[in-house]
């Protein structure tokens, strides 16, 4: 039998390969809305961060989500990542 292939995903703050379901996915839909997708499956471009406080930190002083996604990111949206790495 065939192994299962793992899907592999880079965090947009390191540039780091990981395996997807040690990422959190943050996703801009159509309308413009920025939410966490903590199932990775919801439509609209994604971009992908590593579980971790300092990763979060350096992408709200880089603003590296906002330049990603092409929206303005709110604090809500940083908060709600620290609680799912808190989980």
């Amino acid at each position: 039998m065939k192994p299962k292939k793992i899907p592999m995903r880079t965090c947009v703050i390191t540039k780091e390969k990981y395996p997807k379901k040690e990422l959190i996915r943050v996703v801009r839909d159509n309308l413009g809305n920025v939410s966490v997708d903590l199932t990775g499956k919801a439509n609209g471009r994604g971009a992908y961060l590593k579980k971790d406080f300092e990763v979060v930190e350096m992408a709200r002083k880089t603003k590296a989500l906002e330049k990603y996604l092409e929206v303005l990111v709110p604090e809500e949206v940083y908060k709600e990542l620290e609680n799912a790495i808190n989980k």
